[in-house]
């Protein structure tokens, strides 16, 4: 897959151990807009995605996600690579270590049926909404909220400048 970006924070020692965390990332579009999950609670945009599990391949943990955030169902012979984004981090939870997270962005379509959502604890916690809005919003709306969410917040808002162009 395409890299698109790396985001490194440069705030660890280049010799520590990584821990990595690879993730999936729908890009839905429908209209102009973009399917999004709204953070109620917090105000912020993100995409429909989440870490691939023990023994999941890339395009059933994209249809799995989809399904529990926004209730929407992947359309699987839809599914299209777009890219890679890197993060690099000092590890918040590993004493030592460098947290990388892949995150792994498809292009997909979903049936018009919304079905409903299975959040997990932090999600339901946040109010995790379904939306569709325009990238530019996104963007402005995610500005507001970086601090709290800045690692996540940061790479999504990237992302969308390069599908608002």
């Amino acid at each position: 897959m395409k890299q698109l970006l790396v985001i490194d924070f440069q705030d660890y020692n280049k010799n520590h151990p990584h821990s990595k965390r690879p993730s999936v990332r729908a890009v839905i579009r429908k209209d102009g807009k973009l399917a999004m999950v709204y953070s109620c609670k917090y105000k912020y945009y993100k995409f429909p995605g989440g870490g691939i599990e023990e023994g999941e391949d890339h395009i059933s943990a994209l249809i799995r996600e989809v399904a529990e955030e926004t209730g929407l169902k992947v359309k699987p012979e839809t599914v299209r690579e777009y890219g890679l984004v890197t993060v690099l981090k000092k590890s918040d939870l590993f004493e030592d270590h460098v947290f990388e997270q892949e995150s792994f962005y498809y292009t997909c379509d979903t049936e018009e049926k919304v079905s409903e959502q299975f959040l997990d604890d932090y999600e339901s916690d946040a109010e995790f909404s379904l939306r569709y809005v325009y990238p530019h919003e996104a963007i402005a709306a995610n500005k507001v909220s970086i601090e709290e969410n800045k690692v996540m917040l940061l790479r999504e808002n990237k992302v969308l400048e390069l599908l608002d162009k």
